[in-house]
């Protein structure tokens, strides 16, 4: 079993306070401010956090299935698109929207977009958004 870390430090109060927000591995280490989530201000935010891990777990997934079915990707391009909106239950996230662009040697279109579909169903982070968040993908099969 693999368990990961990160952490968020905060100082003072929500609207003019502001922080930061490290992983546990080092790799990454950002601000974050009340701007920066709900507004257009500088620096990251959690929903921009969970878009890096949705993409990242879903180039993993499709990268393995494509393999499997004997079309190893050349190169897959993703961007994870989260909305973060106001209800009437208040904030939350709504829809990660994943947009992947590959380059797969002996891959068809359909075949791409089925893997895709495939492994936004399957990716740990899809599982864990599964319910809660619209996933949505779609893709387009380039040449290399």
């Amino acid at each position: 079993m693999a368990t990961r870390s990160a952490e968020a430090v905060w100082n003072g109060n929500l609207k003019e306070g502001n922080g930061t927000m490290k992983l546990g591995s080092g790799a990454y280490e950002g601000k974050y401010s009340f701007a920066s989530r709900f507004e257009s201000g500088q620096g990251t935010n959690p929903e921009e956090l969970v878009g890096a891990a949705h993409a990242g777990c879903f180039s993993m997934a499709l990268s393995g299935s494509l393999a499997r079915a004997g079309s190893p990707p050349a190169r897959l391009n993703i961007t994870a698109r989260v909305t973060f909106d106001k209800g009437e239950a208040g904030w939350r996230v709504v829809s990660s929207a994943l947009t992947v662009r590959g380059v797969v040697p002996g891959a068809t279109a359909d075949s791409f977009r089925e893997a895709a579909e495939a492994a936004k169903d399957g990716c740990p982070i899809s599982q864990a958004l599964k319910g809660n968040v619209a996933l949505s993908v779609e893709a387009t099969l380039e040449e290399g």
